[in-house]
């Protein structure tokens, strides 16, 4: 018998890749079980304003009625330390954890590309992939900020919508691994969106592992084109470790040029 064609191999690991990138078929009870957990991963990573402290009590009943699940049950971990806080501890906690460590950043592209013109055309393509499937994010946050990209994803469903996720799996795996390290209550949202998405392979690893140790590429020229970054308050600067995120990327190829 003649041996197989040697492009059987990778035929199998190109198809066994794929399989593992996205999800299985679904049910559509499946399908939409798993649309309510992004966007309630989605909610309890925004900002405890005053509406979403009051809407606190729902949000607990809602991931309690979900299917038993490691999500659900990290879910509810979460919810019951956040129906248990003040709301100013709630602020200062959020503020603490995402808005001055850049390692539980939430502004995903800054992982992948740091702080580069790479970055901007990143920011670009998100946008033009929201906008590709009919969704408009109102340009109150950057496209990558990852409420946003949690939202498309229940919104747009497990291949294209959830492809932003897979794609920035590093970068959670980071965020999660500085918020235990902080032992915040919300590792265990992330935790539940990472149980999502596919599991990390070596290659990953090896990559948060050098994230930790490095951090995020850097280039000091070049980022005009998509905004510098703002002052920080009424003309102070970031505190040493605070991530600032730049001005939202231009929205057409003559903004670029320009």
């Amino acid at each position: 018998m003649s041996p197989l064609p040697s492009t059987i191999p990778a035929l199998v690991r190109t198809r066994v890749r794929a399989a593992v990138r996205r999800p299985s078929r679904l049910t559509p009870e499946e399908t939409e079980t798993r649309g309510l957990l992004l966007r309630l991963c989605s909610l309890l990573l925004q900002y405890p304003d005053t509406e979403l402290v009051a809407a606190r009590g729902e949000l607990r009943s809602a991931v309690e009625a979900l299917p038993p699940s490691p999500a659900a049950e990290r879910l509810t971990a979460f919810t019951g330390w956040l129906t248990g806080q003040e709301a100013e501890a709630l602020e200062r906690h959020y503020v603490e954890m995402f808005d001055l460590r850049r390692k539980s950043s939430l502004y995903l592209t800054y992982y992948l590309h740091g702080d580069t013109r790479r970055r901007g055309m990143a920011l670009l393509t998100l946008n033009q992939r929201y906008r590709a499937a009919g969704w408009d994010t109102g340009g109150g946050e950057l496209p990558d900020h990852l409420p946003v990209v949690l939202e498309f994803a229940a919104l747009a469903g497990p291949g294209g919508g959830e492809a932003p996720l897979r794609q920035h799996r590093r970068g959670l795996e980071l965020i999660h691994r500085a918020l235990t390290d902080a032992d915040s209550p919300y590792r265990h949202v992330l935790a539940a969106l990472l149980t999502l998405l596919p599991p990390p392979t070596e290659a990953d690893r090896a990559a948060v592992a050098r994230l930790v140790a490095e951090g995020p590429p850097n280039e000091e020229v070049g980022l005009d084109p998509y905004g510098t970054y703002p002052a920080y308050g009424n003309g102070e600067f970031a505190p040493p470790d605070a991530f600032v995120p730049p001005t939202p990327a231009p929205t057409s190829p003559e903004e670029v040029q320009r």
